[in-house]
């Protein structure tokens, strides 16, 4: 869907990456622009193509360019002339000092898209401020809704970072297709703060519109989500939501008709309010039977539930297989890569159903400035 748009990102680590890996899928020719040192998620497992790399960099060329030296800032801003997005994940004002303020890039390239990711915005007390996952995770507020204050600790996956690129990704999009009507680009700004807030939007009107600050049990007791240990310590998640009809199956699944008649749990609301008695009593009940017996049940109830998978077991789940949500290609140099597609389909198909591998260190900085340079001659021949 977006084949002839030609992205250029100076992004590191994950939300510019991210952004530009998505654009990818759909058919974006996306230059990674490296410093000569890399990205430096190449090297957060040694070597210079770990993992974390590679989770956000396939579809992309790789192009090596020292920014401090006079001839590749020319080169950068050819690349930039002939580009459709400009995508940067740094702090502001770094730019600027590059020589590449939004003004100077738009009077050279009126339909750019500029899109700037930072943590905090532009503007505000913490704008020149590093910020990293935890970071924008802790100041949205939604870090409380994951951390035990008496035990606090960070864990889990990353949450500001990836909904921060997912946000950028949306608003290139949306400029690109007025861009089609209009002609002209447009500078984009995404911060880390607001993203990570804007993920969710109804932690925030539980305090304008509720009244209630929620706690880091609030949507696991109002959606009545469960986490269960079962007989063979196998691990088990039940969501009921507030539906009454899967809150009769589930009893009648796992054989509690008495909890249907005990006032604590009568209606969804005091389900949500009696929460950690609730839980007390189907923690019990659920070490019953096996996993795989209370799976069949749920199912036969249709009650929603799963089993909680590692991350390997989640690979090789039937219904992961079934819709072919991993891919493997080859990289010439570094050798097999496996990881998640995009999910999304169109007309039945993966949008990019033959993906290219990440890309080593500059692995097309001699191509893609070939291809400058042929465009730039051509820019010069007289008509």
């Amino acid at each position: 869907m977006l084949d002839g748009i030609r992205v250029i990102e100076l992004g590191t680590v994950i939300t510019a990456p991210l952004t530009g890996m998505m654009l990818a899928d759909f058919g974006a020719d996306v230059i990674k622009v490296e410093r000569p040192e890399g990205d430096p998620f190449r090297h957060s497992h040694g070597g210079s193509y770990s993992p974390t790399f590679v989770a956000y960099n396939r579809n992309k060329r790789s192009v090596v360019l020292d920014l401090t030296t006079e001839g590749d800032r020319k080169a950068l801003l050819g690349l930039i002339d002939g580009a459709d997005v400009l995508l940067d994940n740094f702090r502001p004002g770094v730019l600027d000092k590059l020589g590449l303020a939004p003004e100077v890039l738009r009077l050279r390239n009126p339909r750019l898209i500029q899109c700037s990711i930072t943590g905090f915005g532009s503007t505000g007390p913490y704008r020149e401020r590093p910020a990293f996952d935890a970071v924008g995770l802790a100041l949205s507020g939604l870090g409380s809704l994951f951390v035990d204050p008496d035990r606090p600790e960070s864990f889990g996956p990353t949450i500001s970072d990836n909904v921060t690129g997912m946000q950028a990704c949306c608003a290139i999009l949306g400029a690109l297709v007025e861009r089609s009507r209009t002609g002209e680009g447009r500078r984009l700004e995404v911060n880390m703060l607001e993203s990570t807030m804007a993920f969710a939007p109804d932690a925030f009107t539980s305090v304008t519109r509720g009244g209630r600050t929620p706690d880091r049990l609030a949507r696991a007791s109002n959606s009545q989500s469960y986490a269960f240990r079962c007989a063979d310590g196998e691990l088990l998640a039940v969501h009921l939501s507030a539906r009454e009809k899967f809150w009769q199956n589930f009893l009648h699944a796992i054989d509690a008709p008495d909890l249907g008649t005990d006032v604590r749990f009568a209606k969804h609301a005091q389900r949500a309010r009696n929460y950690i008695a609730l839980r007390a009593e189907l923690t019990q009940r659920l070490l019953a039977r096996p996993r795989a017996e209370w799976l069949q049940r749920l199912a036969d109830a249709d009650v929603p539930a799963a089993p909680i998978l590692s991350i390997a077991e989640a690979l090789d789940d039937p219904q992961v297989n079934a819709l072919g949500s991993s891919y493997e290609t080859e990289h010439p140099i570094e050798g097999m890569v496996r990881s998640i597609c995009c999910p999304v389909l169109i007309d039945n198909i993966r949008p990019r159903n033959r993906m290219t591998a990440p890309p080593t260190l500059g692995e097309h900085t001699q191509e893609v400035l070939a291809e400058l340079s042929t465009r730039m001659m051509q820019d010069e021949k007289p008509e």
